[in-house]
């Protein structure tokens, strides 16, 4: 297996401001690299770890135990979070991590079906037991559904032409494989725009966004992270790409916000400020060398909110 590099590993556990005692949820356990940061560093707290891919917790457990035996890993979408901790009699917590990308080892795992660089069956699933995978969603969309998805979860110029192109190529055949799907996107984008980068990079990355549901969990889930959370406590989130970093920085920004009607007056009494403040104004993005020995992490902002009454 591929070894996983967590993005601003430092920065994120710095942003969690964590305790010995501390009691902290994340969110996206993957192959345990943010994890195994924390719970090294909570001897006397616990980790409540959430993952919906079975080949990702088993990998993790075994990476958790040699650390220690104070966490406790839960299969399921963190969307399930509230629901799921206050069956661990969980009510609040001290800190709450997202980190929003896919991990190496899911899109290096050519079997799982989410790389454009290896051959595999369409899947991409990040939940196994998904019973929709990109197969359906490249065989069975309409091609406006198809069109709509490439552009709103790609943001793709050449949108309808490879939907398009997708349905005039599943009338003869199914599209069975990543590198046939590549090849139908390939032949959909004039060639000058295949230099700068790879012609099939946002049509995957939109086709994963709709299998996963990605976009639709996070405000719901930011919801009910900032209800669990103690006074003096954060949540950190580490966003992968402009569509989910835009969702976040609104909604931090929104429970920041001071009804205009009294902004800026002088002396302004508690119970009319905001419940949380920004830690940092601006997204944290990874240094210059993180960037070289991670070069997956160049679209990576990590954004920091806290409750402070």
């Amino acid at each position: 297996m591929e070894k996983h590099i967590s993005v601003l590993k430092e920065e994120s556990i710095k942003a969690l401001n964590l305790k010995e005692d501390s009691i902290i949820v994340d969110c996206t356990l993957g192959y345990g690299g943010h994890s195994s940061y924390i719970l090294s560093r909570i001897k006397k707290g616990h980790l409540f770890a959430f993952d919906q891919d079975s080949e990702a917790i088993r990998h993790s457990t075994d990476r958790l135990k040699n650390i220690g035996t104070n966490f406790t890993i839960i299969n399921s979408n963190f969307v399930h979070l509230k629901e799921k901790l206050q069956e661990e009699n969980i009510e609040e917590v001290d800190g709450i991590l997202f980190d929003l990308g896919v991990s190496s080892p899911q899109l290096d795992d050519a079997k799982r079906g989410f790389s454009y660089h290896e051959d595999a069956r369409l899947d991409m699933r990040m939940n196994q037991n998904n019973p929709i995978s990109a197969y359906e969603i490249v065989n069975n969309y309409s091609k406006e559904e198809l069109s709509n998805i490439f552009y709103k979860y790609g943001e793709d110029k050449f949108s309808r032409n490879i939907a398009k192109k997708i349905v005039e190529y599943r009338e003869n055949k199914e599209i069975e494989s990543t590198l046939e799907l590549v090849e139908i996107i390939k032949s959909a984008v004039p060639m000058k725009f295949r230099k700068d980068k790879h012609p099939a990079r946002q049509i995957f990355q939109a086709i994963r966004i709709e299998v996963n549901h990605e976009l639709d969990v996070i405000e719901p889930a930011l919801e009910q992270a900032l209800s669990l959370i103690k006074v003096g406590g954060r949540v950190a989130v580490i966003t992968f790409h402009s569509l989910e970093d835009r969702l976040v920085k609104k909604y931090f920004k929104e429970k920041c916000r001071i009804d205009p009607k009294i902004q800026g007056m002088p002396n302004i009494p508690s119970e009319y400020l905001p419940d949380f403040k920004l830690v940092i104004n601006k997204a944290i993005t990874p240094s210059k060398e993180e960037l070289e020995t991670n070069p997956r992490a160049r679209s990576a902002k990590l954004r920091v909110i806290e409750k402070v009454k």
